[in-house]
């Protein structure tokens, strides 16, 4: 039996997997690279590795901004909403697939509806309300938008109806409560979609520039994605401290998701494995 065309079709695959996985790579290559060069020889040579290896690069891009109450507030920002759409989204995701009520369905398609409002369009409102109880320039002004999620709901409500209802039956027939069921028994079997929600929630909050942009003004609550903006002036931009901040900014979202990936992995593929 011949198996060279199965060796060649195995081949070519790991050699594709390999050229996408460079490609998707080159680009951290890229400015960890620059992070490590003088800015004369960024705008001099055409070598991705640099002549000379400016370690300090990281000490006076770290110095040159208050990172380290940036990278707090960041943190503040992404774990309170984060945590915030697990705990809402997992509640509302059981009583969706779990509960008998009127206008069950209708409810749900017009919580998916708002799936394709753009939040820009509610930053009006939410700013004024906000304005108007004193929370502009806190970090209740930085969690409380996005706490919930639609996205969320539906990837708890799919969870749910792949849980059999007999798990469920059992444990009350043992004595538990509806809430005790909920949280010592169906909670720790939705770990695959708590940690897929988790991460997207994460990276999103860590990465989004907008809504610190409106919601805060003073420095002391700037979070990192606003002060990789203090390395850009008007008509000069520090590359090297720049993207030695990008850096920083960034090793803690790939972390993030090197740690997660297979139950993220697991749930992305099981949004879509049951409708009602």
């Amino acid at each position: 039996m011949n198996h060279h065309p199965h060796v060649l079709r195995q081949s070519f695959r790991f050699a594709m997997l390999l050229l996408i996985a460079a490609l998707f790579l080159f680009p951290i290559f890229w400015i960890v690279m620059t992070s490590l060069k003088t800015e004369v020889e960024i705008r001099t040579s055409l070598s991705i590795l640099p002549e000379t290896w400016q370690w300090s690069n990281y000490v006076e891009s770290w110095n040159s901004t208050n990172f380290a109450r940036q990278f707090l507030n960041s943190i503040i920002m992404a774990v309170g909403v984060t945590v915030g759409q697990v705990l809402t989204s997992f509640l509302a995701g059981y009583v969706l697939a779990r509960m008998r009520f009127k206008f069950r369905g209708l409810i749900f398609g017009a919580l998916l509806s708002t799936l394709i409002i753009p939040y820009q369009l509610l930053t009006l409102p939410i700013f004024v309300m906000f304005s108007q109880v004193g929370l502009i320039n806190t970090y209740a002004a930085l969690i409380f938008p996005t706490m919930a999620n639609a996205f969320g709901v539906y990837l708890f409500r799919q969870h749910f109806l792949d849980i059999p209802v007999s798990i469920e039956e059992s444990a009350q027939i043992d004595g538990a409560s509806r809430w005790r069921t909920i949280w010592e028994i169906l909670f720790p079997l939705s770990r695959t979609p708590a940690v897929t929600l988790f991460l997207l929630t994460f990276i999103f909050e860590w990465n989004d520039l907008f809504k610190p942009l409106i919601f805060t003004h003073s420095a002391d609550m700037r979070t990192v994605q606003l002060g990789l903006t203090t390395f850009q002036e008007q008509f000069k931009t520090s590359y090297t401290y720049l993207t030695a901040a990008v850096v920083f900014v960034t090793v803690p979202v790939i972390l993030l998701f090197f740690i997660g990936q297979k139950q993220f992995m697991q749930g992305i593929a099981a949004t879509g494995s049951k409708e009602q």
